[in-house]
């Protein structure tokens, strides 16, 4: 299964682009600035969030065009008619996603069951170095790509944790009664968000378990809880900590303070002291071993914004050769098309200019 027929209209700076007749490896190339990373940036859209660069809705649509946004694609299958995928923003609801499935509107979070999404960009390249807020959204999004409900219980808990922090920072001693329904609310999807956090992490280490050191540095991965897991124990620290809590003014325990932990298996090395080629290649160890699991369940898409560039030749044939056997669709871009020798004979390649597309 993969996405073709693809459609930008006033998006970023595409007025309208259309991709057509696309393959397992799909080539932008241009120059910096000519919209390739917004292509995927749009691609991205078609999971639940906000997509690669975490962009606000408003910095979306077109500077001259009419204020709102439009990206669709097709779902091919062999065996099924197409299905067609779409959001939008219209000018006159600019702070509304919408989503469509066939024409019919939908939900952002059902968008997880139709593909799984990943993406690798240079922004991420600190990951490992970065705070615990961004390795936590990286493993929200590994979650998401193998269990669609994540994103459900991810906003539910967002929710519960607002109102939560917001009756213990109120000027009145909060009602226990309604705080123990907030923390109710809070355990139930706290415990869920924990349980589906762990999951991914623990497939994915399996998956890089089974890898050599070489010729990508392997990393091992660890999740650092950021207090009690199951319903029942969160909740009781929840309201055992309401004293510490109304102190501090937030809630100190729970998935939101969740970390993921990382180190370098061939020598044991946390990856924030790694070398930066070595972070990077255990950043693309990462991506490949969580791509290829995603792609199990559903289709997959897989986003490479200027990954091969960093790598010398050997890493790249075995980049594009891991690729080749994984179940995902892969889109890359690249300023030029020499590093991409190896894959040239089988990739859909567009050229990006200016924010408009031409099939090579």
């Amino acid at each position: 299964m993969a996405l073709d027929r693809i459609t930008l209209a006033d998006f970023r700076n595409h007025g309208r682009s259309e991709l057509s007749g696309t393959a397992k490896f799909n080539l932008l190339t241009g120059e910096n600035g000519a919209g390739k990373t917004n292509v995927l940036e749009a691609l991205s859209l078609f999971a639940p969030g906000r997509g690669l660069r975490r962009a606000q809705l408003a910095d979306l649509p077109r500077g001259n065009g009419a204020g709102g946004f439009a990206v669709g694609a097709s779902l091919l299958a062999a065996e099924t008619e197409p299905v067609r995928l779409g959001t939008l923003v219209r000018a006159d609801r600019p702070g509304r996603r919408l989503v469509q499935v066939n024409g019919a509107e939908a939900s952002a979070a059902s968008l997880g069951e139709w593909l799984a999404v990943s993406w690798l960009t240079p922004a991420m390249d600190r990951l490992f170095a970065d705070s615990a807020g961004n390795r936590r959204r990286f493993v929200d999004r590994m979650a998401l790509a193998l269990d669609p409900g994540h994103a459900r219980n991810a906003t539910r808990y967002e929710a519960a944790l607002r109102e939560r922090n917001r009756l213990l920072t109120g000027d009145a001693p909060p009602d226990p009664a309604w705080l123990d329904g907030v923390e109710r609310h809070l355990a139930e999807y706290g415990s869920a968000l924990s349980q589906s956090r762990a999951r991914a992490i623990a497939a994915v280490a399996g998956a890089l378990a089974a890898l050599p050191d070489e010729p990508f540095a392997r990393p091992a991965l660890a999740y650092a809880a950021g207090g009690a897991t199951t319903q029942g124990d969160l909740a009781a620290a929840l309201r055992d900590g309401r004293r510490r809590d109304r102190q501090a003014g937030r809630t100190l325990t729970g998935p939101h303070r969740d970390d993921l932990e990382v180190t370098m298996a061939g020598k044991g090395a946390p990856a924030a002291t790694c070398s930066t080629g070595e972070q990077k290649a255990m950043l693309i160890a990462i991506t490949l071993a969580h791509a290829e699991l995603a792609a199990q369940g559903r289709p997959g898409l897989l986003l490479l914004d200027e990954v091969a560039a960093h790598l010398d030749p050997l890493r790249r044939e075995a980049l594009f050769a891991r690729l080749r056997t994984g179940g995902a669709q892969v889109w890359l871009t690249g300023t030029e098309r020499a590093p991409f020798a190896d894959i040239a004979g089988e990739a859909a390649m567009w050229e990006v200019s200016g924010g408009e597309v031409v099939a090579e």
